[in-house]
């Protein structure tokens, strides 16, 4: 139905007539200006004057076609069926004919109402599914995309057949009382309550070390569990074979039951290692499947295998052996050059104590370790051939003719920033008895930093004593002097312990020993365990130069 309205009164119109009849009147009445022409003409222009000049005035009292339609729709229904796993369970044999009474029931819902059904559980789909498959129940997921689509339409119901299960989203609860369109639920399952253990959540580290213990974390819960006994076990799994590794008895003393147990494991083998959390089954218990849990542990190697290579015994090489080997980190081998048949490149960290040595050929090492950029540590002493040590690296360059020696003691550098040194150990190295340094001229290549400078007889030189750089993108250290286990034996002389010595070689052995990951291609995935219907993602990185294809990027 449609109807004019006005701003103003409605007799305001013959105004507007008037209006336009007077300005008509106005221009042509005695207007002598169309004498000549036909009379029709000025009585033309004289109306159309008079009619543009009272809709002018017309459309000025705001004019307003009122328009007035009904429609009349039936209030929408939405109908949802959960189709996850536990709601086949909760079915059991009765599948079909539960499917015949919910048809049925779309069928009577249609007659009065505009029927939306949706089948949910990973997702929302369109339509009632008749398959029981869905490894995820979201019931939240559900209601957000129900009121996103009809939240602004004649939303009436929601008719939700479900078993209440749901393991993933938010608590629908909330979500539900958000909106005022009633939930109709139809309940799927029996709803007596029953048994249940459940292993709810487990914490642990997911980094560990080899040789270390870690703690894992189980909370455990049951439900109408009272007066049963259970106990919680702890398996490795590896290779499909399960290894008990401890189990502990677990009394269940009330109806609401909540623990949380301590677990200590020892990370014995390195690689990831895979653990599998499980409370036993109760008598009458309804499900097991929330009873285990598996969890993956990242077991690092940190052991650095460390060689100390030598071409005769020397007591440094035990004071230097024993020191590294405080540290459990560190894994020492020991090998004379001449005897030596392993392969250099098993090592993180090599020290080679006088050599290059007289009438001993280290080329074929010292060229695999500059390959693999492995770090390294010389020790000059009396049986070192200075020619070719000045051939093999680069931070300092000695002129000596390796038979005349200087009894010197250390002094510490003041601008030494590679690590950070204790302030006591800098003033208690000033009076350790000295060592043997050769005598000759010493040049400090500019790459190279100076942690130790020579003191001869007290008087402090500029002479280096220990020097730290890089050669070939590998961490180098050169000590120009033997007799280091005197230093070692005077700490202990003077506090019953080597901690000083030992911490000092520690620190020199961490800077030139890091390890670095050498891979060139590193992928990784955010998680271990995946769901059957979840997609797997993989991240990768490349640390050298990728080689432009847009098909098949590689590392170069």
């Amino acid at each position: 139905m449609d109807r004019l309205t006005f701003s103003y009164p409605v007799w305001f119109v013959l105004f507007c007539f008037l209006l336009g009849l007077g300005y008509a009147l106005l221009l042509y009445y005695r207007d002598t200006s169309f004498k000549d022409q036909a009379p029709w003409t000025r009585w033309l222009m004289s109306g159309l004057r008079f009619l543009v000049a009272s809709f002018l005035a017309f459309f000025l009292l705001s004019p307003l076609l009122r328009s007035k339609q009904t429609e009349t729709r039936k209030p929408i229904v939405v109908l949802a069926q959960d189709v996850s796993e536990s709601v086949a369970n909760a079915l059991g044999k009765n599948q079909e004919a539960y499917r015949e009474k919910l048809d049925q029931l779309q069928r009577e819902l249609g007659k009065d109402y505009d029927v939306k059904s949706f089948s949910f559980g990973s997702s929302v789909r369109e339509g009632l599914e008749a398959k029981y498959e869905d490894k995820i129940s979201n019931l939240a997921n559900l209601f957000s995309n129900t009121y996103d689509l009809y939240g602004g339409d004649n939303l009436g119901a929601i008719v939700l057949a479900s078993d209440g299960i749901y393991n993933e989203g938010n608590n629908p609860l909330y979500l539900s009382e958000k909106s005022a369109v009633p939930v109709f639920s139809v309940a799927l399952g029996d709803t007596t309550p029953k048994k249940d253990l459940v292993l709810k959540r487990v914490f642990h580290n997911k980094i560990v070390y080899l040789g270390d213990q870690f703690s894992v974390l189980a909370d455990i819960s049951a439900i109408n569990c009272a007066g049963n006994t259970t106990s919680l076990s702890v398996y490795k799994v590896d290779g499909g074979k399960s290894q008990l590794l401890s189990s502990q008895p677990l009394g269940i003393d009330r109806k609401d039951f909540f623990a949380t147990k301590e677990i200590i494991l020892n990370a014995d083998k390195a690689g990831v290692q895979r653990y599998r959390i499980v409370v036993n089954k109760v008598l009458g218990e309804a499900s097991n499947a929330n009873n285990s849990q598996d969890i993956f542990v990242d077991v690092l190697d940190a052991r650095q295998k460390i060689l100390l290579l030598s071409q005769s015994p020397h007591p440094d090489i035990s004071a230097i052996r024993q020191s590294i080997s405080a540290n459990k980190n560190y894994q020492v081998e020991v090998a004379n050059i001449r005897e030596f048949k392993g392969n250099v490149t098993a090592y993180d960290y090599v020290v080679l104590h006088q050599l290059p040595g007289k009438g001993v050929d280290v080329a074929a090492i010292l060229a695999t370790l500059d390959r693999e950029r492995i770090p390294r540590l010389f020790i000059t002493g009396s049986q070192s051939d200075y020619a070719q040590f000045n051939r093999v690296q680069n931070l300092v360059t000695v002129q000596t003719d390796g038979k005349n020696t200087n009894d010197v003691q250390g002094r510490f550098a003041g601008g030494f920033a590679l690590f950070l040194l204790d302030d006591n150990l800098k003033t208690e190295f000033t009076n350790y008895p000295p060592i043997q340094a050769p005598f000759g001229e010493f040049r400090v290549g500019g790459s190279a930093q100076v942690m130790m400078y020579q003191r001869v007889r007290k008087i402090d030189t500029q002479y280096p004593l220990f020097v730290f750089g890089e050669q070939n993108g590998a961490r180098t250290g050169v000590l120009l002097a033997e007799g280091i286990w005197r230093w070692r034996l005077f700490n202990y002389l003077n506090v019953d312990n080597h901690e000083l010595f030992d911490d000092w070689m520690s620190k020199v052995t961490q800077y030139l020993g890091v390890k670095e990951d050498k891979r060139k291609f590193r992928v990784s995935v955010s998680k271990n365990i995946y769901r059957e219907n979840e997609q797997v993602f993989f991240d990768a990185s490349c640390t050298t130069k990728v080689t432009n294809s847009s098909t098949n990027p590689t590392c170069a």
